[in-house]
């Protein structure tokens, strides 16, 4: 006569807290969180992950407001504009001179070019194209440094202002030179006296080498020293967690196909 055979134990046995218990791993894996446990910390929220993120505090996080960005702009804008100054006073104490000298022909006075195969006013527009590329330059870098995370509205602010200061540079250098009246002036200093032609700039292309020359410099060093954004795989909260209220799969200790 044999033994009667004992029944094999169920598969799994409903837990009294809504999980499957697995027997033969000796563990449970809760598959359902009550209020009390989500209020004990012992789930994960979904939502705690990203507190700091939401509203004003992710804003922040990124950068100044946009209202703030617009303010540090204009006076980007100024600053960079008032560097037309000093610009005027070097196109007018570099640039080459244009002699002229005056003649009496009848009852009136007539104004020619001293040196007719002279290149004086190619250099005063050359003068001042190779100035304003080299203000660019520092005034990118200068903004660079003082605001490195820089902006649409700030890199804006910096073409405007470049273009602004060599408005300013150009008006201020042709007011800085000889009286555009050049009869008033031959009758002045006399006949077949020399003088100097006003000072003019003829090549007016030359007024975006500054805006240009800076909207490249502050580029490329944004690009190579700018600040850089966190990678989207990394950080604490790459990986949303699991909904702890989805049901999971059991934990019967064995691997999965």
């Amino acid at each position: 006569m044999s033994a009667p055979l004992t029944p094999p134990p169920p598969p799994h046995e409903h837990s009294p807290q809504g999980g499957w218990q697995s027997p033969s791993a000796g563990r449970t894996a809760p598959a359902f969180a009550s209020a009390s446990d989500s209020a004990a910390g012992s789930v994960p929220d979904p939502a705690a992950g990203h507190g700091e993120r939401s509203g004003y505090g992710w804003y922040g996080q990124d950068g100044p407001g946009m209202r703030t960005e617009l303010r540090e702009a204009a006076v980007t804008a100024v600053a960079v504009a008032l560097g037309g100054v000093l610009l005027g006073v070097l196109w007018w104490w570099l640039a080459p001179r244009i002699p002229l000298v005056g003649d009496v022909t009848g009852d009136s006075w007539v104004v020619y070019l001293k040196d007719t195969e002279g290149e004086q006013a190619v250099g005063v527009d050359g003068t001042f194209a190779l100035l304003a590329p080299v203000f660019g330059a520092v005034s990118a870098l200068a903004v660079f440094l003082v605001r490195r995370r820089g902006g649409v509205p700030l890199v804006v602010a910096l073409g405007v202002g470049g273009l602004l200061g060599s408005l300013l540079a150009w008006r201020l250098g042709v007011w800085l030179g000889p009286s555009p009246d050049v009869i008033a002036r031959a009758r002045e200093v006399g006949k077949g006296v020399t003088f100097d032609a006003p000072l003019e700039l003829n090549a007016k292309g030359a007024l975006l080498a500054w805006p240009f020359a800076a909207l490249a410099v502050h580029l490329g060093l944004t690009a190579l020293f700018g600040p850089r954004d966190p990678e989207p795989d990394s950080g604490p909260h790459a990986h949303p967690p699991a909904d702890p209220y989805l049901l999971q799969p059991p934990d019967d200790g064995f691997p999965k196909a």
